[in-house]
């Protein structure tokens, strides 16, 4: 559903705010709707009703995002689905404070960012076309006792002076389907062009075709949380023009950057047959075109350069990749494979792929094993040619 202002007033009235602490102890299952809703009737208009079991339900899916917050928060649907992972909102701020005292938030939507910005000491102005999604961020503004002012505005007619920019436009439509071209996002990604802030800092899809913003002379970053690419972020104004790999883990934060923006990494790395360890680099490195960059770092050799594998002789002890020990391997070959799993007890197994049509799914029903013992195993090519690489599992 879609809030409107009254339905914002009665939410944050003492009155609204009763009735979703309620709800927080029901069951917000679509089934049990229709029971909520009439319920609710008897002593609420139909709009307070709806208004409330929305934000309930939105405080509920909200925690991963906002911890214990979340049960105080307000949000919209997209808002929250929009809404960056917590680490990477506190991450993203420290380093806008790096360089700036000042930010404005060009299309703050319900303020998540604009607040990670005050909660670093800059000052925040937050720009919103919706009057609605203002008035939210300004409750969320007082709800955690932070300082940033929320003006209905359209950012294309221009921002107030600030040091820098953050600007997060919308990149799904109306239907809810993700945009993935940056000039099809609302605002467009060109929109950038007319501000002249010393910083400018821009939001994207992780999955941004890297030609699509390659002219704006800008540092792209891939941060991934724990292993998991969550997010580009591009950077106007740093000092740096490449590609930066940024990796959010334990409460610390990894670098690795690229500076060749239109390369692979500027080191050299041979092909080979599988080596002892098979390495997986984090997914931020692959996006950041370092996947060769990285082999060389760790002493490894590629499979195949298309493949976003290499292997090592040594254990690549790194929060940057993931590691399993190869104990063989051999060309791709379903009756082949079945056999070889039969002879070594092999009743398990997870497998993994890259470079490959086959599919997991199809893999597990055709081999039919019955041992005792437990592999991974990793379909991929090496050479050009179709193999698969046995693995002990994960940790082993």
């Amino acid at each position: 559903m879609v809030f409107s202002l009254a339905d914002v007033h009665f939410l944050a009235s003492a009155a609204g705010s009763a009735l979703v602490e309620r709800l927080d102890t029901e069951d917000l299952s679509d089934t049990n709707t229709l029971r909520l809703i009439t319920q609710l009737r008897k002593d609420y208009t139909a709009d307070q009703a709806r208004a409330a079991l929305e934000l309930a339900r939105l405080r509920r899916k909200a925690l991963d995002k906002f911890g214990d917050d979340a049960r105080r928060l307000f949000f919209t649907r997209a808002a929250l689905e929009q809404a960056s992972d917590p680490q990477i909102r506190e991450y993203r701020a420290r380093r806008l404070a790096a360089f700036s005292a000042s930010v404005v938030d060009a299309g703050c939507g319900i303020g998540t960012d604009s607040l990670a910005f005050a909660a670093a000491g800059l000052t925040v102005v937050g720009l919103e076309i919706d009057p609605v999604r203002v008035e939210l961020a300004r409750l969320n503004a007082a709800v955690l006792g932070l300082p940033a002012r929320f003006e209905v505005a359209d950012a294309r007619a221009g921002l107030p002076d600030a040091d820098a920019v953050f600007f997060d436009p919308a990149r799904r439509d109306e239907q809810g389907s993700r945009i993935f071209d940056v000039e099809c996002y609302m605002p467009p990604l060109s929109t950038i062009r007319g501000w002249q802030n010393r910083l400018i800092v821009v939001k994207l899809s992780p999955g941004v075709e890297l030609v699509q913003v390659g002219g704006y002379g800008s540092q792209i970053e891939f941060i991934s949380v724990d292993g998991d690419l969550k997010e580009a972020v591009m950077w106007l104004g740093v000092g740096t023009v490449g590609l930066r790999a940024t990796l959010l883990t334990g409460g610390a934060a990894f670098h690795w950057d690229n500076t060749l923006a239109g390369g692979e990494g500027e080191k050299a790395v041979m092909a080979a047959a599988p080596r002892a360890w098979l390495v997986e680099p984090d997914p931020a490195l692959i996006r950041a075109r370092l996947v060769r960059d990285a082999a060389a770092h760790f002493g490894g050799a590629q499979l195949d350069e298309t493949i976003a594998y290499f292997t090592t002789d040594a254990y690549p002890d790194s929060p940057w990749v993931r590691a399993w020990r190869v104990l063989d391997w051999l060309p791709f070959n379903l009756k082949k494979l079945r056999a070889y799993l039969n002879a070594h007890n092999v009743g398990s197994v997870t497998v993994k792929k890259r470079g490959t049509a086959v599919t997991p799914e199809a893999l597990l029903a055709q081999l039919k094993l019955k041992g005792t013992e437990s592999r991974t195993l990793v379909l991929t090519r090496c050479g050009g040619e179709q193999i698969v690489m046995v693995c002990a599992d994960f940790g082993s």
